[in-house]
């Protein structure tokens, strides 16, 4: 039974229920007082605790925050004495064995290899939500935003090319072509009402776009030489996950553990294991196995049959009606949410304040002692990476929305203007987590990788900063003008 389109979960209306009066609760003719269905009061301190807890976690711009100040961190390690611990630290051996077969790798790539494929999960599970029922699923409506990432992603390139055309370091291309969506909206929900919340959605779903592509580029020029049979066994493997789809499996487990196959398979094949998460959130259904029209009326008769199994006097270990009644409401009520957005809610929080700040602390080691910071300024790598961030993004998202509102194509959304617009492309320039993984694959020279650490976080830095700013004096100078 499958409802035709998934939904992002509401408060539920409370159940109209017959005036049958309830068992200690007194007469029909009685005005039923409000109670909680919590009965400890230890429990309902930790749940309130816990709600505080969820709006905190729930917050973009504290998500920003912490992984910003976990790259402020690993900068300051990587300065200190405590360096050569830490290093020594990333760089341990960590090994698995199943009988005969064995995989080991080092700490930082298991952050950067499987940690990350629950961040590019995470990723893809926004994806397909947008698709379904987000901007994605208005393509015309969408066009728009979704060319401008096209041209906030090819200028960068063609920025960075410009600095090292002919040069070995060519391969860094893709550095500068990234958005990081969280750091990015996370910055411009600091501005608050002063950005439009239409210039938000316009931005989100250009920052889609950009994923989508930065996720392709990945795919097709940052994987190793593929090894054919272990290609094979990942297309296998995602064949099964299609069959599970097509099966309508609705039960999230059978899937992460398919997914952690297909994740084992790409990290052996030579294609980058991160793409398997992206692959697997596109196989998670979407929708519900329950009717969700007759939900209301089915829970209104379970509530009857539940009032008429209670025993108030007996302990709740031998009412066995009543609990295998309750269980039957916990199980359809769980199946009410899609697997898609069980996951998401289950990882949702760890991507944001572990897995994020881990990565960011363990790529963010940038150790400047005893470095020419000179040479960093002067490095084409460092010049390609932050002009093409900088300048690249706010020019190639501006001039394509442009040319297509002038020539008719598409028009801005209602209560966008151009002013908002500038500031969308100057914030794009914030590609902090993408950026970072491409030039650990882009470059096997250390000093080349260090230039573009540094020149991705001061121009995410630069970024943000001049988006804010931007914003603050266009808004100064209006009210001046008025």
């Amino acid at each position: 039974m499958s409802d035709s389109q998934p939904t992002r979960p509401t408060k539920a209306e409370p159940i109209k229920r017959a005036p049958k009066p309830i068992k200690g609760q007194g007469s029909a003719g009685s005005t039923p007082k409000r109670i909680s269905i919590i009965a400890e009061p230890a429990v309902i301190r930790r749940l309130s605790a816990q709600s505080v807890v969820e709006s905190i976690t729930s917050n973009g711009t504290i998500a920003a925050t912490v992984m910003v100040l976990a790259s402020l961190l690993a900068v300051v390690v990587a300065n200190s004495p405590a360096h050569e611990a830490v290093e020594h630290f990333l760089t341990a051996d960590l090994s698995v064995s199943f009988g005969s077969f064995t995989m080991g790798m080092s700490l930082e790539a298991f952050i950067n290899d499987f940690l990350m494929a629950i961040f590019f999960l995470l990723v893809g599970i926004e994806l397909k939500y947008e698709v379904r029922v987000g901007q994605l699923r208005h393509p015309r409506q969408a066009a728009l935003p979704m060319l401008a990432a096209v041209g906030g992603v090819t200028v960068p390139a063609i920025i960075y090319v410009i600095f090292n055309l002919g040069k070995p370091t060519l391969g860094g291309w893709a550095i500068p072509i990234a958005t990081d969506i969280a750091f990015a909206l996370g910055v411009m929900s600091l501005l608050g009402d002063r950005v439009a919340a239409e210039t938000k959605v316009f931005f989100q779903t250009l920052a889609i776009a950009d994923d989508i592509l930065a996720i392709l580029v990945l795919a097709l020029f940052y994987g190793q030489s593929p090894n054919i049979a272990w290609c094979a066994a990942s297309l296998g493997v995602t064949i099964v996950l299609w069959l599970m789809y097509k099966a309508k499996v609705y039960t999230a487990k059978p899937y992460i553990a398919v997914g952690l196959v297909l994740w084992l398979c790409m990290y052996n094949s030579g294609i980058h294991a991160t793409l398997a998460g992206v692959i697997l959130a596109f196989f998670l259904p979407s929708h519900s196995d329950v009717r969700l029209s007759n939900l209301r009326s089915w829970l209104a008769r379970e509530a009857r049959e539940l009032d008429d199994k209670y025993d108030e006097s007996a302990h709740v270990l031998g009412q066995h009606d009543f609990t295998h009644a309750a269980v039957t409401v916990e199980r359809v009520m769980h199946h009410v949410t899609p697997p898609l957005e069980r996951v998401e809610r289950s990882i949702s929080t760890g991507v944001n304040f572990f897995i994020l700040p881990l990565f960011a602390f363990a790529n963010a080691q940038i150790r400047l002692v005893g470095v020419d910071l000179g040479s960093i300024v002067t490095d084409s790598v460092a010049q390609g990476v932050f002009c093409g961030a900088v300048l690249g993004k706010p020019l190639g998202i501006v001039i394509v929305t442009y040319v297509l509102v002038k020539i008719g194509f598409a028009k801005l959304p209602d209560h966008v203007s151009w002013s908002q617009i500038m500031a969308v492309g100057i914030m794009g320039g914030m590609g902090f987590t993408m950026s970072i993984l491409i030039s650990g694959l882009a470059f096997a020279d250390p000093t080349q990788v260090l230039a573009a650490k540094c020149a991705i976080l001061v121009g995410s830095v630069t970024a943000g900063v001049a988006g804010l700013v931007f914003v603050h004096i266009h808004d100064a100078l209006l009210g001046t003008n008025k």
